[in-house]
């Protein structure tokens, strides 16, 4: 595991961006996962700035969605897919054929599951696979109590998870559901990566990394990924042991 601490949270976003730059210049047809939220925004906006300069090119990438609320698709206000239209998908015109996301409207939601599954199985694994970290440890919408070896599977919410959400939509939605990739595409993944800032996330990320692995904790599996990166700022690493800005451990 490799640990990157940024002083902020600008430097952070500047730090992962740059590292997903440079994989991406040697792995031109990667296959990505990508999650949305707060935490990812300043990333993507220091990726749409590279490519812009020329440093990347993502016109070969294929795209794979980590999650959706049930019951929204890319039509609605707040959902993943929205937010991952306006700050990448769109901003670098990738083609809709090169994005496989979850339809969280749809009628037969383990089917939506068995699909991105099979997709994940004939064209991956997934090469670079970026994850948030939740206030209760979540990883996608994979919440805590979770089964560490499924696959894409429907999820219910965290109430942690559900009060944290409202902050992305407009108008009062109620979430019934999650459907997320699972803990074993983490796993499986060719790299993984964590990303958190905040001093709001720094007991999480300390159980996380330095305790041990428990579904209770789903984010704790991220220890035992052979290429896993870890990328945070200062105050998210407050109560790790180690304090050094680059950690390989």
């Amino acid at each position: 595991m490799k640990l990157r601490i940024s002083s902020n949270y600008e430097e952070m976003s500047r730090a992962a961006a740059s590292f997903i730059t440079e994989y991406v210049r040697e792995n031109p047809a990667a296959l990505l996962c990508f999650p949305s939220g707060d935490t990812p925004t300043g990333i993507f906006k220091s990726l749409l700035d590279d490519a812009h300069e020329g440093k990347v090119d993502f016109r070969d990438c294929i795209f794979v969605g980590l999650d959706e609320w049930v019951g929204l698709d890319a039509g609605n206000d707040g959902s993943c897919r929205q937010y991952m239209d306006q700050h990448l998908f769109l901003p670098l015109a990738i083609e809709a054929h090169k994005i496989h996301f979850f339809n969280g409207a749809a009628d037969d939601l383990h089917a939506e599951c068995k699909r991105i599954d099979e997709f994940i199985k004939q064209r991956g694994p997934i090469d670079l696979m970026m994850v948030g970290l939740g206030l209760n440890g979540h990883v996608g919408l994979n919440e805590p109590g979770v089964d560490l070896s499924l696959y894409a599977h429907v999820s219910d919410l965290d109430p942690k998870t559900k009060h944290t959400a409202k902050k992305y939509f407009k108008k009062e939605t109620a979430l019934t559901g999650g459907i997320t990739l699972g803990p074993r595409h983490l796993l499986e993944s060719k790299v993984a990566v964590i990303i958190a800032s905040g001093a709001k996330k720094a007991e999480v990320l300390a159980k996380a990394l330095e305790e041990e692995v428990t579904n209770a904790l789903p984010a704790s599996i991220i220890q035992r990924h052979p290429g896993a990166y870890i990328f945070v700022d200062r105050d998210a690493a407050a109560f790790l042991s180690v304090n050094d800005q680059d950690y390989e451990g």
